[in-house]
């Protein structure tokens, strides 16, 4: 009986860390960016990114959240890895949600999202928000991540279109990530701080307080959405300031929704990726159905452009 128990224990380490025994031709990309359906193993054995965005959890429980031995073999492969964090929006799928939410809602809890369902609005600017986001941020540096990628920075502009002054919810927002950047610095100088759209608030950052509080920044649909072109005008007023954040010195990851799995367009996947190379940018070609629910597809195509 002795010996079993012996064997069964000696024989976990090897089970986890059995990529480490085995071969595997990992593919090496710029960006990963995923929020569900996430297999350590898949990622750690096949797979090589510079960056890489997942949630804190499986599922985004607490009882499944990731332990720091897994996000240390996610780093072990060389990427930098983020976690994802809504500061703009609450989720109800997330371990702060409280049922008593639906009939009595905080004051801090806005509208739900109609393009989402199960995230709603939140002024992000009340204090029992920001504790709230303060002790989920606690949380993920705790279990080991190298940063975060802070979701819903756009929201002051729905605030601004929904009863306040763009001033107020601008100011609030850059207020909010410095806050973020500070109690992150705190635990862990090295921390990242990496919102994901709202380039534009860049406009109200008079005291470069944003953009001395942030590592990078993440962009969706730069060049495509939902596999089509967008308007070089578009492009180009988005590239005015992203532009501007990346030569500050900042990172900047670009995810694009490109991937069509029944029918890929090679032509529009390769442009992407070489218009990402010719920016500087961290692409990802992601999956056209939005969820960010699988390793898109796309990737393969890397080993047909020249770094």
């Amino acid at each position: 009986m002795i010996k079993k128990i012996i064997v069964i224990l000696l024989s976990i380490p090897f089970i986890f860390f059995s990529f480490n025994i085995f071969t595997y031709e990992k593919l090496e990309v710029p960006l990963i960016y995923q929020l569900t359906n996430i297999h350590i193993l898949n990622l750690v054995n096949h797979y090589k990114p510079k960056f890489l965005v997942i949630v804190y959890s499986k599922d985004g429980t607490e009882k499944n959240k990731f332990s720091p031995l897994e996000v240390k073999a996610l780093k072990n492969t060389g990427a930098i890895v983020l976690a994802y964090l809504s500061i703009g929006e609450a989720e109800s799928y997330r371990w702060y949600w409280k049922d008593s939410y639906h009939s009595y809602p905080p004051k801090w809890l806005g509208k739900e999202n109609p393009m989402w369902p199960e995230n709603y609005k939140v002024k992000y600017w009340e204090n029992e928000w920001k504790q709230i986001i303060f002790e989920y941020l606690d949380k993920i540096i705790e279990q080991g991540f190298d940063g975060v990628y802070l979701d819903r920075i756009d929201s002051y502009k729905y605030w601004n279109e929904n009863g306040y002054e763009i001033s107020f919810t601008s100011k609030k927002m850059i207020e909010f990530i410095h806050e973020i950047f500070l109690h992150a610095k705190n635990q862990k100088s090295n921390f990242l701080i990496v919102p994901q759209n709202g380039e534009d608030i860049i406009e109200y950052d008079n005291n470069n307080i944003y953009i001395n509080s942030i590592s990078g920044i993440g962009i969706e649909s730069l060049f495509y959405f939902v596999g089509e072109k967008i308007d070089d005008k578009i492009v180009n007023e988005r590239l005015k300031h992203i532009l501007k954040i990346k030569n500050s010195g900042k990172f900047v990851l670009v995810t694009d929704y490109i991937y069509n799995p029944r029918n890929p367009d090679e032509e529009k996947i390769l442009n992407f990726i070489e218009l990402c190379q010719d920016y500087g940018f961290y692409g990802y070609p992601a999956n056209i159905n939005l969820k960010l629910s699988d390793i898109s597809g796309a990737l393969k195509y890397y080993k047909k452009v020249k770094k």
